[in-house]
């Protein structure tokens, strides 16, 4: 009688097994967004962590809205407070429909639409000063400040 129980267990558990794989995930196969490239002079940073760029200017930084209330802008994966002046490529991600990413400072003003989604890039030249990035609409809790030196 107990070998009964267990070999109805094994089957049950088996049967469990199957069906948890068999739900299938769907899996989109939509294009990502178009990328478009836009000339500016511009500058993002974060106020989570405090990352220095050390050498000369330039590269890559990568600029994060959404789908949150979350604004971040890195550079190799660290979060920017201070950076070498030079000509950068400013990737924006944004996640959400009702954010936007806008970064300002010496002779940069360049920023992703409210209700705009997808991925838009920038080509900017940061100079020695203060850059400020922040979604417009809610600039009182989303936004950072890095410095060019």
């Amino acid at each position: 009688m107990p070998r009964t129980h267990l070999a109805a267990a094994g089957v049950v558990a088996a049967i469990a097994l199957v069906a948890a794989g068999c739900g299938g995930s769907k899996k989109s196969s939509s294009p990502p967004p178009a990328t478009t490239t836009e000339a500016a002079t511009t500058t993002t940073a974060s106020a989570a962590t405090t990352t220095t760029a050390s050498g000369s200017g330039g590269g890559t930084l990568d600029g994060s809205v959404g789908p949150g209330f979350v604004i971040s802008l890195k550079k190799d994966g660290a979060a920017v407070t201070t950076l070498a002046p030079g000509t950068y490529t400013l990737n924006v991600d944004d996640q959400a429909n009702i954010h936007n990413f806008h970064l300002t400072g010496p002779g940069v003003d360049v920023s992703t639409g409210v209700g705009f989604t997808g991925t838009k890039s920038f080509t900017i030249t940061l100079k020695a000063g203060k850059y400020h990035y922040q979604c417009d609409p809610h600039s009182s809790s989303m936004f950072g400040n890095f410095t060019v030196s």
